[in-house]
Parts: structure tokens; sequence; C-alpha cells
């Protein structure tokens, strides 16, 4: 318990520097950020909402930084983001929303398709080696992983989509439905939409896991203990699930955690291929029209996540493994 006081006081204290420098993060660019923003849209703003653009930034006449960065947790505390510019005057909590499930759905149920399915093909490749999973398998998916996940992506799109007509081409559903989740035609147009960018993601990821899992397999299957185990007669399944893996894929454990962190972020490149509405795309229109409240949302939103998941690894690893206790 008292280790992860002591971590959770860390993320803490590294969540609060994360949101303290996000609030610097427009005071450290060259000018006024508002400013580039009226001159990017040449008179098509309402002078009006200047006021009101430097206020959704923090940018208070009369106002001290330390009354500024107050009144910027204040408003964080209230789930208040700001307002998006190129959605003007939708705000920014709601964007980063509507686009955060599409991401959750798509590159969360991904990453955890890769981890389960290298996890398991690891554990069985270290178990039976020399065998076709630690002689093929293996080899392939670590040949496949050093592929770059947008190249497989293009190609699958070329090939499947354009080319066959097999999969659709763009966005995360078809757009003559109407968008209702109690309508079966309209989920399986999402998950028929999903499979493919899914896919290219499972594809590239998984054999990263696979050989990490299989190389931790192989030194606990060394250890003493797994020896005792065998010679008191235990099942091969149990040796190998109770006693093995469940030491061996500890040290993946935290790198599973920094993945699902980053799934707030998107898979950029994959999303972009296939025109996917998710976090990753939304974050690249924003760069791409400038508009920084957005950017300042996503940016936080990535850096609490990997945060909280970090965390949440910790809290496994202490339940796993008796030493951490």
């Amino acid at each position: 318990m008292r280790f992860l006081i002591r971590r959770f006081l860390f993320y803490l204290a590294a969540g609060f520097f994360a949101i303290t420098v996000n609030f610097f993060l427009p005071r450290m660019m060259v000018g006024d950020p508002v400013q580039i923003m009226f001159g990017r849209f040449q008179g098509r703003l309402d002078p009006r909402a200047y006021d009101a653009l430097r206020a959704a930034f923090g940018f208070v006449e009369g106002e001290s930084t330390w009354e500024q960065y107050v009144t910027y947790l204040t408003n964080l505390s209230q789930g208040d983001l700001g307002m998006s510019l190129s959605n003007f005057p939708v705000p920014v909590s709601e964007v980063i929303s509507a686009s955060l499930m599409w991401t959750i759905r798509l590159i969360g149920l991904a990453t955890i398709m890769a981890f389960v399915i290298g996890i398991g093909l690891g554990i069985l490749a270290a178990w039976k080696r020399g065998k076709f999973i630690d002689n093929f398998v293996l080899p392939v998916a670590s040949i496949l992983g050093a592929f770059p996940y947008f190249w497989i992506a293009m190609l699958a799109l070329y090939y499947l989509a354009f080319t066959a007509g097999w999969f659709p081409i763009t966005h995360a559903y078809d757009v003559a439905i109407r968008p209702d989740w109690s309508s079966n035609k309209f989920v399986l147009s999402v998950v028929y939409h999903a499979l493919l960018p899914m896919a290219t993601i499972v594809l590239t990821a998984f054999g990263g896991w696979m050989l990490g899992m299989r190389n931790n397999m192989i030194g606990v299957l060394a250890e003493d203990y797994i020896v005792m185990a065998q010679a008191k007669g235990l099942s091969d399944w149990r040796v190998m699930l109770v006693y093995a893996a469940r030491n061996a894929i500890l040290p993946s454990l935290t790198g599973f955690a920094m993945a699902l962190g980053f799934v707030i972020g998107g898979a950029l490149v994959v999303e972009i291929v296939f025109a996917y509405p998710g976090i990753g795309y939304t974050l690249l229109n924003a760069v791409n029209g400038r508009d920084y409240p957005l950017m300042q949302g996503i940016f936080l939103m990535i850096t609490l996540a990997v945060l909280v998941a970090n965390f949440i690894a910790d809290v496994i690893y202490v339940l796993l493994d008796p030493r951490a206790r």
C-alpha cells in the first residue's frame, strides 16, 4: 500500500506539472495566439469575439499571470477547455468527446487484441520452442512489425478497398445511414468500416508483444520454482500459465499501460489514411487550422491518460507480484 501511495503522489505531481505546462504553452508562442487566429481568418471573425477568445486562452486584461493561472485551473476543474476555433462556437470538450469514442472503439480494441494475441502466441512460442509457432509465426510477426503501420494501411486500402472493393474506403460508417446505436444496420456499418483499419493495427503490433513475451518466458522457465512445479507433477498448462506466464508478463504490463494511455491520442496516420474521425484525425485538423484551444485540450487528455494508465499498471503489478507488496 505504501508503494501505491508513493506512486499515486508521483503521478499526481506529474499531472499537475502537465496541466501547468499546458497553461504556459500559448504564452510561450511568439506573439499573441489570438492575433494569429484573427490574421488567419482575415476579417471573417467578428472583432467583438477578440476579447472572448483572449479570455478563453486566459489572457484577461488587468490580470497577472498568477491570476490567469488560477482562472485556468478553475475552468479546468469545471471541464471548461475553452472554445474550438475551427468549430466555433462549439466547446473543445464537445469536439474531443465526439471523436474520442471513435478512437477508443477502434484503436483501443485493436491495442487490446494485439496485446492478447501477441502475449498468447509468445507464451506458446516459448513453451514449445523449435515448433511451428516459434519457427514460423514469430519471424512473420516480427517482419510485419518492422513495416510502418501506415504503409500496411495504405496497401490494404488500395488493394482490398479501392481495387477489390471488399471494404469501404473512408469514414467510420456509411454516411447514408442515420447514426443510431439501437439500429443493427448502423452498428454493422460501424463494424464493417472498422475491420480494415483495425486489422492493419493488429498485424503490425502483435509481433512486438509476442517477441517480448517469448523472451521473458524463456528467462522465467529457467528459474528453480518452475523446475520444482514440474517435479511436483503439476499439469503443463498450470505451470505454463500460473507459474511462468504470470511472472513473465509483468515487464509487458508497463508497456501495455503506455499503449493504452496513448490510445487517447489515436493512431494518427491510420486515421488519416482511412479518414476515420478519431482523435488523431481531429488533432491533424486542429494543427492545420491553428486551433490552439483544441490542440491544448487534446495534448492534456493524452498526458493525463498516460499517467492514469501507468498508475493502473502499477496497481496490477502489485496484485500479480508478491515481491512488490
